[in-house]
């Protein structure tokens, strides 16, 4: 069990390599690539790179508690046009079938409508990761339900919880009723309603616990969201909160940290562990850097090999490479395991 001084030591987590070292403090948890080793799934390698996630940037209208990539208005890091076109080229150049946007409010971008429409013109499909309140939170954005259908744009977006005060507790003050707001114009245009235009949330556990069952969720969300406010979504994801970023601050200051990573350890599923997104995802920073996932993205882990930007990818070389993994990989490979599409058993 780690110390409780060892925390303290680790002060300024926003810095990648305190939250490492705090992650990685000698004998505090076993190893996660020995526990890989064990289920014979050491060194992890892609199975087939099918998805490339793009990060436009790290500003967003909202501080959420459970943020790991510690997006906010003040956050000034946003891709370029530049490196948007050498997205694009990658796209046309190898066979991803999926362009998934992120941010920050990707849609915060001045590129964003842009850059889907040219990445839409080249047939892909397309997700954005929507926090809906961007949707109401100005007016030149309160279209976007029509440009996304306009494009067959898959949507997801998180909301916490069914009911205001245990979303806005998690994401701020009033991000529930600008949340509803949002949701019925996505179904007013025909997202959520049938299997076309899809609409998926994602829920994450408020405090210092795993998801519990997905599809018991999705059938309370889908029960209360249309029994209170008539809204319909086709899919829930149960997303398990990673130990980095504002979220590894949270389990620090509230003293749940020791007990958050057992947790995690503990609920090592070798079966999840196979299928962890980044075995067929590519992530792009903002400045056009590759990851091995969005969390590793944050943490500043680099994918391995001689290629590591944008405007160099080669899918053959990324296909071979051994993932990078650390201790916050806990979080996805816990319990169902966790992806950006969910549990993954």
């Amino acid at each position: 069990m780690i110390k409780k001084s060892l925390a303290s030591r680790h002060s300024g987590l926003s810095s990648s390599e305190n939250q490492l070292k705090l992650l990685e403090a000698e004998g505090a948890f076993p190893n996660f690539s020995d526990k890989l080793l064990s289920a014979g799934l050491f060194p992890l390698k892609p199975t087939a790179i099918n998805i490339l996630q793009v990060n436009l940037g790290k500003m967003c209208n909202q501080v959420c508690a459970h943020c790991h990539v510690d997006a906010g208005p003040d956050r000034k890091e946003i891709m370029t046009l530049e490196t948007m076109n050498e997205c694009l080229a990658a796209l046309r150049e190898n066979k991803f079938g999926i362009l998934d946007l992120t941010g920050g409010a990707p849609e915060m971008n001045p590129q964003f409508r842009w850059f889907v429409a040219e990445a839409a013109a080249l047939g892909v499909h397309i997700i954005v990761r929507c926090n809906l309140t961007i949707i109401v939170a100005n007016k030149k954005y309160n279209d976007l339900p029509q440009f996304y259908r306009d494009h067959k744009v898959e949507v997801v977006s998180s909301l916490p919880f069914y009911q205001a005060d245990r979303t806005d507790r998690q994401r701020g003050e009033g991000v529930f009723k600008d949340s509803i707001t949002a949701l019925k114009m996505l179904n007013g245009v025909g997202y959520g309603i049938d299997g076309l235009l899809q609409l998926n949330l994602v829920y994450n556990p408020a405090g210092a616990f795993l998801p519990g069952s997905q599809e018991q969720l999705e059938k309370d969300f889908k029960r209360e969201l249309k029994l209170q406010y008539d809204i319909d979504f086709n899919n829930l994801y149960c997303i398990t909160n990673m130990p980095i970023s504002r979220y590894l601050e949270y389990l620090l200051n509230s003293g749940n940290y020791e007990k958050y990573m057992d947790r995690l350890v503990s609920a090592f599923n070798p079966v999840a562990a196979a299928s962890v997104m980044c075995r067929n995802t590519i992530s792009i920073g903002w400045d056009g850097y590759l990851y091995d996932c969005d969390f590793n993205q944050m943490l500043d882990l680099k994918v391995n090999g001689s290629v590591d930007h944008i405007r160099d990818f080669k899918m053959v070389e990324m296909n071979e490479r051994d993932i990078v993994v650390k201790q916050h990989c806990y979080g996805c490979t816990a319990g169902t395991g966790s992806s950006c599409g969910g549990s993954t058993t």
